[in-house]
């Protein structure tokens, strides 16, 4: 039998059980409401994160991650559609744009704005050839095919370059560029020493049309 000193030990262990649990889920609910606040950035974070990534400002963008996470880089858009990729990537700040392609969702590449245009479109415009090469080339992102997307007014970022008269990037985004599949299924079957050069026209959206040469060691203006 359980004496009754028994009996008010385990009563006084169970009130004590229950005031601790309790006592848990308060300070759980505590901290996750903590936790929430603390992950939500307000306005002034997010003009300011643009502004950083306007200005290529890494050290502001590594205190915004740390306080905020990464998670925000990809939601985050200014009054006219433009992501932290259009600031770093129209001002050329490739450091900037190296650390935000480790940390972003790689969909956030080809996001257009109200204009339409991409990151991609902006680097063009902006005549910034290595944030060219990093978005293009980055593994997990769209590739080749961010050349073919067409903005507002229908020019690739092919057309943007040429619009600008940047011979440079217009080069080297035919190079790159996806061609047309029947040329490149004949060429493969070719010899290598028999590959001729293969003039391409590329039109854009005014009508206006670049003539390029592409040899086997690369392209060479027409």
């Amino acid at each position: 039998m359980i004496s009754a000193l028994s009996k008010l030990y385990l009563i006084a262990s169970s009130k004590s059980w229950s005031l601790s649990a309790g006592l848990l889920r308060q300070l759980h609910s505590t901290s996750l409401t903590t936790t929430m606040s603390v992950t939500a950035p307000t306005e002034d974070d997010r003009d300011g994160l643009l502004l950083a990534c306007r200005y290529g400002d890494l050290d502001d963008i590594k205190q915004f991650v740390d306080r905020f996470g990464p998670d925000p880089l990809n939601e985050i858009r200014d009054e006219s559609g433009n992501t932290v990729l259009h600031m770093v990537c129209a001002n050329g700040h490739t450091d900037v744009l190296d650390y935000l392609l480790e940390i972003i969702d790689p969909s956030l590449l080809p996001v257009q704005n109200e204009a339409k245009s991409t990151a991609l479109h902006w680097a063009a415009l902006n005549t910034h050839l290595s944030i060219a090469q990093k978005l293009v080339g980055y593994p997990r992102g769209p590739g080749k095919d961010l050349i073919d997307i067409k903005n507002a007014v229908g020019r690739t970022p092919l057309g943007e370059a040429e619009n600008v008269g940047w011979e440079e990037g217009a080069k080297w985004f035919v190079e790159v560029m996806n061609l047309d599949g029947a040329t490149r299924d004949e060429e493969e079957l070719r010899p290598a020493d028999e590959v001729k050069d293969i003039e391409v026209e590329i039109q854009d959206a005014e009508g206006q049309v670049a003539k390029m040469k592409i040899a086997p060691q690369g392209p060479l203006a027409s």
